[in-house]
């Protein structure tokens, strides 16, 4: 394998940095993404009972921001749930947009290896040429191990390219599809949300006094 890569000559170093770089990313992501740290189980159904119970206060609010995705998105709503619909609505867009961006971090980066790789590869393969007929016009052709350099120079970069550009187009698609995913189900679980607190509630009932205080005070 050491081989290979020296045979690969200078133009493979980047092709390299950008596997790492991709690799690194994957890794994050898949930690990321998970689905129990994006919608944490029960979550939901939770906030809505303590937004119809009204037991909400500023350490329920902090603690739900910094727990998930989702309870971040639960938070900007319920931060200004005494609001009219239209604004607690537009709270839920904002934060969301930023929810979605950070939910999609690195993930730009994955796909500019996944387009790069192949015009690395092919670099590395102009390079490989290039020396081969160096070698050509320096000494003829009749030294055929000259011309095998250049060749499998040119061929590793190619190969190395592919290798590392296809994985990091797929799986940027796949997490790109996954937030898709996640959006839908936030917009499901932020709507119900939005009903609750949109709501009217009971008003409260007035006390009554008592049949046997009235009949007191009357004697």
């Amino acid at each position: 394998m050491l081989e290979i890569l020296l045979a690969g000559g200078w133009a493979l170093l980047p092709i390299l940095i950008c596997s790492f770089v991709a690799l690194a990313i994957v890794l994050e992501r898949f930690w990321a993404l998970r689905r129990a740290a994006v919608f944490p189980p029960g979550l939901g159904a939770e906030v809505r009972e303590w937004a119809r119970s009204a037991s909400l206060d500023n350490a329920h609010l902090q603690a739900l921001e910094k727990g998930s995705p989702l309870g971040e998105l639960f938070a900007g709503a319920l931060a200004v749930r005494d609001r009219p619909r239209e604004i607690i609505k537009e709270r839920i867009e904002d934060t969301g947009r930023h929810v979605v961006h950070r939910m999609e971090r690195y993930l730009n980066t994955l796909g500019t290896v996944a387009l790069i790789g192949p015009l690395l590869g092919l670099l590395g393969t102009v390079i490989g040429l290039i020396r081969m007929f160096l070698s050509v016009m320096a000494g003829g052709i009749g030294d055929p191990t000259k011309m095998a350099g250049g060749i499998g120079e040119a061929l590793i970069c190619t190969a190395f390219g592919l290798v590392v550009s296809i994985p990091a187009y797929v799986l940027h698609r796949y997490f790109r599809s996954k937030v898709g995913g996640y959006v839908v189900q936030m917009e499901k679980e932020a709507t119900a949300l939005l009903d609750d607190l949109s709501a009217p509630r009971p008003a409260p009932r007035r006390r009554t006094a008592a049949p046997e205080a009235a009949t007191s005070q009357a004697g």
